[in-house]
């Protein structure tokens, strides 16, 4: 369980990593747990996920969290953002999400491969969001990322900006965006 500040203490980060049998670790997610003391969501399950194991994890995290939270979310983790969202009261808590290369699990070749997260949740989500595309991202073209972020609410950022490449170093583009979250 992550172990969150003060509830008078600024939001704390959580990130929702991706999962899946074609998931591959995100080395940016991991330098800024190290980085910046964000708190990562332990799964039971990352090579078979299933969504309301997933769901469930997230809501006893956040329940617990004694103040605000930010999410940050890759692939998979985007549409756990998304599905729980749409579900949990406990989702007032959340200050706002950066979304990162989200997947389509609606692709045949994805559901197959994730059984029971298909269809989207495509609600509107209840805080800000900035969704960040990636041009080479076969689990998500760039039409489909903008299309969610539009059903999302989120403020899209393409795949084509600079600020979209989070495989670079520390992906400090992608901490500016984080900032913007962060401020009261």
């Amino acid at each position: 369980m992550p172990v969150f500040a003060s509830s008078s203490s600024p939001p704390q980060v959580l990130l929702l990593p991706d999962g899946g049998p074609q998931a591959r670790a995100e080395p940016w997610l991991a330098r800024w747990q190290a980085l910046y003391g964000a708190a990562l969501l332990e799964q039971h399950d990352w090579q078979r996920p299933l969504r309301g194991d997933w769901s469930a994890r997230l809501q006893e995290t956040l329940v617990d969290a004694p103040g605000p939270v930010v999410l940050v979310a890759s692939g998979l983790g985007c549409v756990l953002a998304a599905w729980w969202a749409a579900h949990s009261p406990a989702a007032a808590k959340v200050r706002g999400a950066l979304l990162v290369a989200p997947v389509d699990v609606e692709q045949p070749a994805l559901r197959e491969q994730l059984p029971g997260w298909s269809p989207l949740a495509l609600q509107r989500l209840p805080f800000p969001s900035i969704l960040v595309g990636r041009a080479q991202h076969a689990a998500c073209s760039p039409q489909r990322a903008q299309a969610l972020a539009q059903a999302w609410g989120a403020t899209y950022v393409a795949p084509d900006d600079t600020v979209a490449d989070p495989t670079r170093g520390d992906w400090d583009a992608g901490r500016t965006l984080l900032q913007t979250l962060l401020k009261d």
